[in-house]
């Protein structure tokens, strides 16, 4: 506790200037400090159970107890940090590069895949399977504004749920109004006659087909916008320094049922890190 207390960012994701969280969290929750501290741990480090057992001094079935337990918890208090989309706000804090032609961006999104255990159940390992990654996944849509707060993290999908599907059958619509210009990559192309009726624009690079070249302008076009939503693939790639979260690191079937509750405190916490635009 004394070398999470001197580099909570390393150990938990929250960065100095706000480790006061953690008291706060105790006083609300209930939670003790060091079983706060613990399931952070656990989150940022992707830590056995086994060497949480040694850290913090107690069974290993008791540390496991204790991270199932809590995490949900500590999930509903970190929730808030993941913010509403508020224009007034946006523009206020536009970085440059959107100044000229894009000053109308309110957010960007991408889908966040992790590598989960292959299930013993046929019918999960289809659903999961992800012929991107090539191996069993959970998949989350994840949206940020211009400047880099996240704004939008749906539930966990399977891996094998198309970007589409996984916009249609979350809430991620709802919460967006007629006029909001959304930033995405050619994946999304499918997506523009159902937010044409919700009056929400596309905006994504041009696709040709057909083996068909890009014209010079529909060259200029899609560099300009893989330069603007490069913000997006620096929110996932600050969300991958949390080990749980992090390629490769295959969550275990057990672990799973926590997986949508570890990404929305892993949001929360990058939010309250520095800024990714300085």
């Amino acid at each position: 506790m004394s070398l999470i207390s001197k580099k909570p960012l390393l150990y938990t994701g929250i960065s100095k200037g706000c480790y006061y969280l953690i008291q706060l969290m105790h006083k609300i929750t209930g939670i003790k400090v060091e079983h706060i501290l613990l399931c952070l741990k656990k989150i940022r480090l992707n830590t056995t159970f086994s060497e949480l057992e040694d850290n913090f001094g107690m069974s290993l079935s008791y540390a496991s107890k204790i991270f199932l337990q809590n995490v949900p918890i500590i999930s509903s208090c970190l929730r808030p940090f993941i913010v509403q989309l508020d224009d007034r706000l946006i523009r206020k804090n536009l970085p440059i590069a959107f100044r000229h032609n894009y000053y109308n961006v309110s957010c960007i999104i991408d889908c966040l895949e992790i590598d989960i255990q292959k299930s013993s159940k046929s019918l999960y390992q289809a659903s999961s399977w992800s012929e991107y990654k090539k191996g069993n996944t959970a998949k989350y849509l994840i949206s940020c504004t211009p400047n880099g707060l996240v704004n939008y993290i749906s539930q966990g999908f399977g891996g094998r749920t198309s970007d589409i599907a996984i916009v249609e059958n979350c809430n991620f619509l709802d919460g967006l109004q007629p006029g909001t210009v959304i930033l995405a990559d050619r994946g999304f192309k499918h997506l523009e006659q159902i937010l044409h009726q919700k009056g929400i624009k596309l905006l994504r690079p041009p696709s040709v087909s057909g083996g068909a070249k890009l014209s010079k302008a529909e060259v200029r076009l899609t560099k300009i916008i893989a330069s603007l939503r490069i913000h997006i693939e620096r929110v996932i790639r600050r969300l991958r320094e949390f080990h749980m979260l992090k390629q490769h690191s295959v969550i275990n079937t057990n672990t799973l049922r926590l997986l949508d509750h570890a990404v929305i405190i892993a949001c929360g916490l990058i939010n309250l890190q520095d800024s990714l635009i300085r």
